[in-house]
């Protein structure tokens, strides 16, 4: 395994202790519990999985998918239906050489699995800067998908 995985900032048996006071706006807080993943990547990944939530969007998270030649890949969000990948890539995780050769050998076997049409990466800068834009590209890129016939 290459690049930085933090551990859980907060333990999630902590959180929910904590979220269960009720006090000023943790009502939206506890609502969101259900969303957290401990298969997620990062902070970032997390917030833009929140970012489709709130925007009506469910992908599969962390779904495996098998590449040609037989490696499993789970990427961080995939609309199944639509065959769209969407990648939030943080520099502390890819931030090597190493890293950055393994994540574009990932990339293009990624590109080969039977149910993907498109693949979307995000930088976690964008997911924290701009995240109307990212969820307006996704967007986009659903209803582009599903107008076109599968090849």
């Amino acid at each position: 395994m290459h690049g930085v995985r933090r551990p859980p900032l907060r333990p999630l048996r902590a959180l929910h202790a904590e979220l269960a006071n009720p006090r000023h706006r943790t009502a939206r807080a506890r609502s969101l519990l259900p969303l957290l993943d401990p298969l997620a990547g990062s902070p970032a990944e997390t917030v833009a999985r929140l970012l489709l939530h709130d925007s009506g969007l469910h992908p599969e998270t962390q779904a495996e998918l098998r590449t040609p030649n037989g490696r499993n890949l789970r990427p961080d969000f995939f609309f199944r239906a639509e065959g769209l990948v969407v990648e939030i890539e943080g520099y502390a995780f890819h931030g090597t050489r190493e890293a950055h050769a393994e994540d574009l050998r990932r990339f293009n076997e990624l590109q080969g699995c039977p149910e993907i049409r498109r693949i979307l990466r995000f930088t976690a800068t964008e997911i924290y800067r701009h995240p109307e834009r990212v969820v307006a590209e996704i967007i986009a890129a659903l209803h582009s998908l599903r107008t076109r016939s599968w090849k």
